[in-house]
């Protein structure tokens, strides 16, 4: 028998998995709290009797990932390259701000968007993360670091909305107050603009964030940058971002990589500050992170900052995100890339 991840089922699941078997409902709480605690074996669980024990041996696992590489970064930030079970590996990225511990998951392992600036898609798509997997890789950092984690991101490798239902399951597992307990304002969701699946979120009415990588508001740039905008392009995401606000109540942030005589120009932001202006949005520039291999290059600083100033004097709230990581393969999918070509 094929045993499973108990970590891939919500609490109701394994209320219903219980209940089904014959046993008291109340033991799914007791379980899933253990898990929580982040115990290794069934046998761990202490106030369950043997036959459940039994049970849970015969049918299920305890998943766990492990750090197989790890950066620092002089700012404090720490890089994890984590091996599931397959042995493919992920990365996760543990940052410090003073509200707490922030960390950014991934949600694939590889990515078939082909943001052309982006390491995380080079070789494709290889699979889909489980919940239980997405998990994991929050509590490997926090065993492998002792510290807290307060916020999520899942804005690591992959394109989480690519691999929705699993991403909504996460969400719902890692909310519970009998889990990890992180709360829905205190996780963010990134896509490159899956359009269909903005309008399924919107409808789910969630509490987290949700970040949509713009990176041009020209179709053609856009384009470039980002094959996704072939399918869906600008005009059809505005509409899917507009429906979102209107039913959530909730601001979108719009991520924007400034690349060097690509999308940095004054017409550019004029461009950006004429589609977002008066949506309920905050704009947030990142100055692109260099990738080994790609040809684009950051920003100077004053095209950033003249960037800024036309976004602000357009009434719209803007900020230049804080660098992080820089020196340790910052960017989403570099430490893996570098551990596929020595392996």
């Amino acid at each position: 028998m094929v045993k499973s991840n108990i970590k891939n089922l919500t609490f109701e699941e394994l209320e219903g998995l219980m209940l089904d078997n014959g046993y008291p409902k109340y033991r799914a709480r007791q379980i899933f709290q253990w898990i929580y605690k982040d115990v290794e074996k069934f046998k761990d669980m202490k106030n369950l009797p043997k036959d459940i024990i039994e049970y849970l041996n015969e049918n299920y696992y305890i998943g766990r990932a492990h750090a197989i590489d790890k950066q620092q970064s002089k700012d404090g930030t720490i890089k994890y390259l984590l091996v599931l079970e397959d042995n493919n590996v992920v990365e996760c990225v543990l940052m410090k701000y003073k509200h707490g511990y922030s960390i950014c998951i991934s949600s694939q392992v590889g990515c078939r968007m082909h943001c052309s600036f982006c390491a995380s898609t080079e070789g494709g798509l290889v699979r889909n993360l489980s919940a239980g997997e997405m998990i994991e890789e929050i509590m490997a950092v926090e065993r492998e670091s002792g510290i807290k984690i307060s916020n999520i991101v899942i804005m690591g490798i992959g394109e989480p909305f690519d691999n929705y239902n699993e991403v909504i399951k996460f969400l719902k597992i890692v909310n519970h107050k009998d889990g990890i307990n992180i709360g829905m304002r205190h996780i963010t969701i990134s896509t490159s603009g899956l359009v269909p699946a903005i309008y399924d979120f919107a409808d789910e009415n969630l509490q987290c964030n949700l970040a949509v990588s713009l990176h041009s508001a020209n179709d053609e740039i856009r384009s470039m940058l980002m094959p996704i905008n072939r399918k869906y392009n600008i005009e059809e995401l505005m509409k899917a971002c507009d429906y979102y606000i209107e039913n959530t109540n909730r601001r979108i942030t719009f991520e924007y990589a400034l690349i060097d005589g690509i999308n940095d120009s004054q017409e550019d932001a004029k461009t950006l500050s004429k589609l977002l202006k008066e949506k309920l949005c905050h704009i947030n520039l990142i100055p692109i992170n260099p990738v080994k291999g790609k040809e684009y290059k950051r920003s100077e600083l004053s095209n950033i900052n003249e960037f800024i100033k036309i976004i602000r004097e357009s009434g719209l709230p803007v900020t230049l995100r804080r660098e992080l990581g820089t020196d340790i393969q910052g960017a989403c999918g570099q430490l893996r890339k570098s551990y596929l070509s020595d392996n």
